[in-house]
């Protein structure tokens, strides 16, 4: 499957040209914002991790192996990037013992920068948002072009794809999720299963979104459609006095998609329509993601970029700094700018 098939048009118009994200892995620096008080007591310890080049389940494994603790004992708020500098929190579960040493745990591509005790375990999506770093290289782009689309991104925000790697190499995981699907049963590993479910809710959210784009209509409340703020989990119909509300204009307030579960997706009018025709289209996923008790959820189509700010440390190289809420994925925003190449493919000159 392309990227046009996992996740839809783009809002702002064509790439204003080309670069590489990820030539080195401080190219993608991510640092979790978890807004808990920590405590300085408690049976669970928590630690503030650097990774270069090492994924978040690798990371709890060598914890684990280096605390002599099951994995089990060991939690994280959210999966982060391999190729990738990032900054994120574990916990790990100590009733009744002292801190161990984890010397062995650390190297070239694991720090750990902080320990502090709680009294409580970390809880996944217990972050706040991740705060990005990306340096785009080897760029060609016509600047007055990226700058006028930079512009236009930072006051309207960008369509809330769920990104590329959500659906793994090629969307290999929607179709080993369409494979379950249509034999009616469930993977028994509990991380494959857990995968599969996400990339299927994911790929029927992304097919609404991308109509909406399509139509015009991702960043505009619809009578029926079903409304969210940004940083909430719930949400209320829009009437046609709610489809003129100010905080829409603000980026403060969102018309949703569904994050398919049990039941019809509650959104009635125009977006109910669209909703339901993806659902026809894709009835064996709704069946299948309803069947695994799924609780029907929504998330926001638009997704606004608060702080975005930009600099050229180099003639060829844009950096970025922004603020995405949890589960937001930074790939979607730089999609809207640029194409993205893979290092080492980007010999040919192109005109820009």
């Amino acid at each position: 499957m392309t990227e046009l098939d996992l996740l839809g048009p783009r809002a702002h118009g064509e790439p204003c040209g080309r670069a590489v994200l990820k030539a080195v892995a401080e190219d993608f620096q991510v640092d979790e914002v978890l807004d808990i008080p920590l405590e300085g007591e408690g049976e669970h310890l928590w630690l503030w991790v650097e990774k270069r080049g090492l994924n978040t389940e690798e990371a709890a494994r060598r914890l684990a192996r280096a605390a002599g603790v099951p994995l089990r004992a060991i939690s994280y708020a959210g999966l982060k990037d391999r190729q990738a500098l990032t900054r994120q929190w574990f916990s790990l579960h100590l009733p009744g013992k002292a801190d161990p040493d984890l010397a062995a745990a650390e190297g070239d591509t694991l720090r750990i920068l902080k320990q502090v005790r709680h009294r409580r375990k970390l809880q996944r999506g217990a972050h706040a948002a991740n705060g990005f770093t990306l340096r785009l290289t080897a760029l060609e782009a016509d600047r007055e072009a990226l700058e006028n689309r930079l512009q236009r991104i930072a006051r309207e925000g960008v369509p809330n794809y769920f990104g590329a790697q959500r659906f793994g190499h090629d969307g290999n995981n929607v179709a080993d999720a369409r494979s379950f699907a249509e034999r009616g049963s469930l993977p028994e590993q509990r991380n494959l299963r857990s995968r599969l479910l996400s990339a299927a809710r994911s790929y029927l959210f992304n097919r609404v979104l991308a109509q909406r784009v399509a139509a015009g209509s991702w960043a505009q409340a619809l009578e029926g459609d079903l409304l969210a703020f940004t940083d909430s989990r719930s949400f209320f119909p829009a009437t046609l006095a709610e489809c003129s509300d100010p905080r829409l204009a603000a980026l403060d307030l969102h018309p949703t998609g569904p994050l398919w579960g049990e039941g019809e997706p509650p959104a009635s009018g125009a977006p109910g329509a669209i909703e339901r025709d993806v659902g026809q289209a894709e009835m064996a996923l709704c069946q299948w993601l309803a069947a695994a008790d799924m609780a029907h959820e929504r998330r926001i189509l638009r997704l606004p970029i608060p702080g975005l700010a930009w600099h050229y440390p180099g003639p060829d190289i844009l950096q970025l700094e922004f603020v995405l809420p949890a589960g937001c994925f930074a790939t979607v925003v730089v999609r809207e700018l640029v194409d993205l190449v893979p290092a080492g493919q980007m010999e040919n000159p192109c005109a820009y």
